[in-house]
């Protein structure tokens, strides 16, 4: 009943500082899979969604005052998918893998995304892990290889030297905590959704996977803000 009445106020209009709270407890709630079973409901996933800018509409993410509220409810969301069998069969049925690369796609070339981009692509590889008709439409219909690799070297902060070469910068200083987490959760995503692509079928996977290829390299060449963080990465 607690989550329902928390669900109910998410979806009426209220101030900013009323859905942050408001996620923050569902957030918690949702580690308990017993608490999830009655709001695991079509309703209740398309609330969070709403809140996390989930849809198809191509309004860019300008308001920074909403990106709390945006990361909350990817958060809760992250949570629910990962507690809940009901929760990844809707998330197919709503489409949910072509909102969160959609989302990726609004935060390019913005600022205080990273945290958004995080929980993205972590939901992002929940949903490969957990569904392999997930995995697989990203892989085929969703342009997920490219999607992720461009978010992986987006978080890198990759630089060409040539085509398939990265440039090697040994005073480069170390990434950020949210750079090398958000690199960590597209590289675990990648992992998913390439999985089962041993055969390259075309010109363009090939370049394609050249291209990945050429950012793992760099990416292991770099370090993170700690040495855990760096093995983790690596």
């Amino acid at each position: 009943k607690l989550c329902e009445g928390i669900l109910n106020i998410l979806e009426k209009d209220t101030k900013t500082s009323c859905q942050v709270a408001c996620l923050e407890a569902l957030r918690i709630l949702s580690r308990d899979k017993k608490v999830l079973v009655p709001v695991t409901t079509k309703r209740n996933m398309q609330i969070l969604m709403r809140l996390a800018k989930l849809d198809i509409v191509e309004d860019p993410l300008e308001r920074v005052s909403e990106f709390p509220v945006i990361v909350e409810a990817l958060k809760c969301l992250c949570n629910i998918i990962f507690n809940s069998a009901v929760a990844q069969k809707l998330s197919l049925e709503l489409n949910l893998a072509a909102m969160l690369c959609n989302l990726l796609e609004k935060c390019k070339d913005q600022e205080f995304v990273d945290d958004i981009k995080c929980f993205d692509l972590r939901l992002l590889f929940l949903l490969s892990l957990l569904h392999t008709d997930i995995r697989s439409q990203l892989r085929q219909e969703l342009q997920g290889v490219q999607v992720l690799t461009q978010a992986l070297e987006s978080s890198l902060s990759v630089r060409w030297t040539e085509e398939y070469k990265a440039a090697e910068d040994r005073d480069r200083p170390p990434l950020s905590l949210q750079e090398t987490d958000c690199a960590i959760e597209a590289l675990k995503a990648l992992f998913n959704v390439t999985l089962d692509s041993w055969n390259v079928h075309s010109e363009n996977e090939s370049h394609q996977f050249r291209y990945m290829a050429a950012i793992l390299r760099h990416c292991l060449l770099t370090t993170g803000p700690t040495e855990d963080k760096t093995e983790e990465l690596h």
